[in-house]
């Protein structure tokens, strides 16, 4: 390879990681109600539908990498409405997963940090901007929620979600 290609190829190289490095914090969510995929089951839940939501959860973002309230407690079988305020001045966003599954993504977006996504189980909320999601936790157990955007987990920035076991049916 001669010594030109190798410049070029370098600075091509370097672009691309700069503008990698930026992609998440750019990110320009797909409208909802695009998705052509039935909803996909995850162990923390499925995407909810509008109509179903029983309740209203307002969750508080703020650029002291903080959720309020950090700690949720829901039922099985409940739809609710996440309302995520974007306090601060920064990019921010909620993922919901397992323990497990918000370290692996945190961990693949400290690797690809130019990697797209729009999982229903994710919203990214502009700085001063409302965002929601509507989920059906239809799984008991303990789920976390954090924002992924780079370095706020790390510092932080995570909740939990208690999802109490379905209350027992009355006959």
């Amino acid at each position: 390879m001669n010594k030109t290609f190798k410049s070029v190829a370098l600075c091509v190289a370097l672009a691309a990681a700069a503008t990698a490095s930026q992609a998440h914090e750019n990110h320009t969510p797909k409208p909802k109600g695009t998705a052509t995929l039935a909803p996909e089951q995850k162990p923390w839940g499925i995407e909810g539908k509008a109509s179903n939501v029983r309740r209203t959860i307002d969750i508080a973002m703020a650029d002291d990498m903080t959720f309020t309230p950090s700690v949720i407690e829901v039922r099985e079988g409940d739809t609710i409405r996440l309302r995520l305020k974007n306090k601060g001045k920064e990019l921010h966003e909620l993922v919901l997963g397992t323990e497990s599954e918000i370290a692996n993504h945190a961990a693949m977006m400290k690797k690809f940090p130019d990697m797209e996504h729009d999982d229903p189980w994710m919203v990214h909320v502009p700085a001063g901007k409302t965002g929601e999601m509507v989920w059906t936790f239809n799984r008991s157990g303990d789920f976390d929620f954090a924002c992924l955007v780079k370095d706020h987990f790390e510092l932080g920035m995570a909740g939990r979600i208690r999802v109490l076991a379905a209350a027992p049916k009355k006959s």
